[in-house]
């Protein structure tokens, strides 16, 4: 690489940084940490557990966020100084290490520029993800555990905490429907650009004749519904039925009728919850997700007015949004964004975050 260029690049990448930096104002960032540091020392802290729990995972990702973004605007500065190095010395071995770190470097700045687009309204929420079964049988239940297992490994390599609150098992194989949380903030911005239907190809598994199978397995993401939403519930307008939780097989996995299933009796949402062994935890919990679906489709329908005003025909969002193929050749593929990888084994594997980047700065561009 020539060093015209390779100084060109480098004052790019910094001014990038620069961008960057202002817009998650760091100097905010870093005082917020320190506010919150505070209240994480005070001896109350855990009176309140669940506000000691949001404490917490606050102060944590937004300490994560302010060394990442230091520990890369380091990088950045330091590269001017490896091509000095490696240019006076006349080293192609120090060369050749100091174009590897930029490339390494402007991958990182990529994908933290990225989080700056994630601007909407609700998208610094945790969120909550949905999985069903759709079209396919047995192969649409498989799929959609793949899915729900590809989601949480994508959570577990970035270290989000989650927690699972029902999962509806198929007779066969695989799971007619799951609802699970991802806490940690900006989930649903991150994540929100994953719903719609997922379409999988293959040698079906389960045909004893070994035909190729098409199934449907349907993604919904929801905002995590905080305090200052006002998504008001008339007890009158829910019908609560209870049930005993149950396992793959039909295992018994509480002896009490302690799962709780709601039906919002004027939109017809269900929800269901099965985690906790308190029929009362498992109502709250039920509660929070009834109100993350209202509060989606408050959001949807706002949405929907403001596409009606610009002339939107509803067509920035495809219904199906990816295809898995796994026979006759290996390849995933976003249907919106064109973005593909041809490793479904690693993508199946929580190894998304390409196909998450490619999506926000997508659904970015069809907001202009």
């Amino acid at each position: 690489m020539a060093v015209v260029d390779v100084s060109e690049e480098l004052k790019s990448l910094s001014s990038t940084m620069g961008s960057i930096e202002a817009v998650l104002d760091l100097d905010k960032m870093r005082a917020d940490v320190a506010v919150l540091e505070e209240q994480a020392a005070a001896p109350s802290l855990w009176d309140d557990p669940e506000s000691a729990q949001k404490v917490t995972s606050r102060l944590s990702y937004l300490q994560g966020q302010v060394r990442r973004a230091e520990q890369l605007r380091s990088r950045v500065d330091d590269l001017e100084v490896l091509f000095e190095l490696a240019e006076a010395e006349d080293d192609e071995d120090a060369r050749a290490e100091a174009e590897s770190e930029l490339t390494d470097v402007r991958k990182a700045v990529e994908e933290l520029e990225v989080r700056t687009l994630l601007s909407g309204e609700y998208d610094s929420r945790e969120a909550v993800v949905n999985i069903r079964a759709e079209a396919g049988g047995v192969d649409a239940a498989d799929f959609a555990e793949k899915l729900q297992r590809m989601y949480l490994r994508w959570a577990e390599r970035h270290g989000y905490k989650t927690e699972l609150y029902e999962t509806s098992y198929a007779e066969e194989a695989g799971i007619k429907s799951t609802t699970f949380s991802v806490q940690v903030p900006y989930a649903y911005g991150t994540l929100s650009v994953e719903q719609g239907t997922h379409r999988l190809v293959r040698i079906s598994p389960f045909d004893n004749q070994g035909r190729r199978q098409t199934s449907f397995a349907g993604v919904e993401v929801l905002p995590v519904v905080e305090k200052t939403d006002h998504i008001e519930i008339d007890e009158s307008e829910l019908r609560v039925d209870v049930y005993r939780s149950s396992g793959p097989g039909g295992q018994g996995v509480n002896t009490t009728d302690s799962a709780v299933r709601l039906t919002h009796i004027p939109t017809g949402i269900v929800v269901s919850c099965q985690n906790e062994r308190s029929q009362i935890q498992n109502k709250a919990t039920a509660m929070n997700v009834l109100q993350a679906k209202l509060l989606e489709r408050r959001r949807q329908e706002e949405q929907a007015k403001m596409d009606a005003l610009k002339g939107d025909g509803g067509n920035s969002w495809g219904n199906q949004m990816r295809s898995y193929v796994l026979h006759p050749y290996q390849m995933v593929k976003d249907l919106r964004t064109e973005f593909e990888v041809g490793n479904p084994t690693a993508v199946l594997d929580g190894d998304i975050d390409g196909f998450l980047e490619a999506g926000i700065r997508w659904r970015k561009q069809q907001e202009k």
